[in-house]
């Protein structure tokens, strides 16, 4: 009797579902970062705002009202809805706790959205902490007291000052050491990704404060204002 013929085995199978998935992923990730490169390129098509702007007026209200900083903040509100009508600034003034990087104070949402904030920060007894390094500009405008700030490097050994009056610009991906003396107030203006920004000020609540009341309304205010400004086409 001849012998039964052996089934050779089969090659193992090829890992293609692997390599196409890994395929695709990287398109996806080309993709996304041509994206983001371009946009990141062009962020000036979506500013409503301008660094320039936010210190004329500012100055303006300080030399109309001086050391009244309720009105101050009114006068700059006022006019800045009048020249952004149709929604883009916030005339409802709800003040929220603000904790982050170790530091206490409040905050007034005027504007936000996806590429830029405007918010009045402050507080009337003094605070201190950490910047933070984020992904976009920071304008602080003084309307009250003063705030330093330290930056280490060689011969660095005194604070940067910045009175009533004068802006504090917090370069992108750059971090300090703030202290905000006593009474200070500032118009605080931020341009570039604001998203990323977020988890800045939320990440005390978990570590620190477990104020969560505090944090809701934080996110109900921003997301609030992110998406109606996302509703009338701003980035």
């Amino acid at each position: 009797m001849a012998p039964k013929n052996r089934s050779q085995a089969k090659p193992p199978a090829q890992p293609q579902s692997f390599t196409k998935s890994l395929a695709i992923s990287a398109i996806v990730i080309a993709l996304f970062s041509a994206i983001y490169l371009f946009l990141d390129s062009h962020l000036e098509w979506f500013y409503i705002f301008s660094p320039e702007q936010l210190k004329d007026v500012s100055q303006r209200a300080l030399a109309a009202h001086g050391n009244d900083t309720t009105s101050v903040v009114k006068y700059i509100v006022d006019e800045l809805s009048e020249k952004l009508p149709g929604g883009y600034v916030n005339l409802d003034e709800e003040w929220i706790f603000n904790n982050a990087g170790g530091a206490m104070g409040a905050m007034y949402i005027i504007h936000a959205s996806i590429t830029e904030y405007l918010i009045i920060f402050g507080t009337a007894i003094g605070t201190e902490g950490h910047t933070g390094r984020h992904t976009a500009d920071d304008y602080f405008h003084i309307l009250a007291g003063t705030q330093l700030a330290y930056a280490p490097g060689p011969g660095s050994y005194l604070p940067e000052i910045y009175p009533q009056g004068s802006v504090h610009h917090l370069h992108r991906g750059t971090v300090k050491q703030y202290k905000m003396d006593e009474a200070c107030f500032a118009l605080e203006y931020a341009r570039g990704w604001i998203p990323p920004m977020l988890g800045f000020g939320y990440a005390d609540t978990f570590t620190s404060t477990l104020d969560f009341p505090t944090l809701w309304r934080t996110s109900y205010v921003t997301g609030r204002e992110m998406i109606k400004n996302l509703l009338m086409g701003k980035l």
